[in-house]
């Protein structure tokens, strides 16, 4: 990972592993996709001689596929740096808009993680406990979150 570069990175600094959310957080837009399919069939079998009504169905399913690429792109682009010195949260709002939270290695008192039921733990999602002097940050539906919790732990044991 010593080859990846990021904006805001220090000339000092090495990023040790990145990871984001489960694909499982993006079930939103899947859901959208499969709604708006669903209406769309709707539209045709209510009216099944307007030849119209099938454009209808493709503009349902367009607006669906759009929703699908908005929760991707907000999934893809939400993501967490781990270098030697900070853990770096980039979370993306919107199409145009993102947060980004820095959180120094020296400041982290305590690392913990859970997985929270049966289709989690089948899944494969858990959550990550970061605790710290002035806060806690919580990182929900982190895909494998014993692995990171792992690295999270050797990255921090040196500090």
């Amino acid at each position: 990972m010593a080859n990846l570069v990021f904006d805001g990175q220090r000339e000092d600094e090495e990023v040790k592993f990145v990871f984001r959310r489960h694909i499982f957080t993006a079930k939103k837009g899947l859901f959208f996709l499969i709604i708006m399919t669903i209406i769309g069939l709707l539209l045709m079998i209510i009216w099944p001689k307007n030849p119209e009504m099938f454009w209808g169905f493709l503009g349902c399913v367009g607006v669906g596929v759009v929703g699908f690429i908005y929760a991707y792109v907000l999934w893809y682009f939400s993501i967490y740096i781990v270098t030697d010195q900070r853990i770096r949260q980039i979370s993306q709002k919107g199409f145009f808009k993102k947060t980004v939270v820095d959180l120094g290695l020296d400041k982290i008192q305590s690392i913990s993680y859970g997985v929270p039921g049966i289709l989690a733990g089948l899944i494969g999602y858990g959550t990550i406990l970061i605790q710290t002097g002035v806060g806690d940050l919580v990182i929900s539906q982190v895909s494998k979150p014993a692995k990171i919790y792992d690295k999270l732990q050797n990255v921090t044991k040196g500090k």
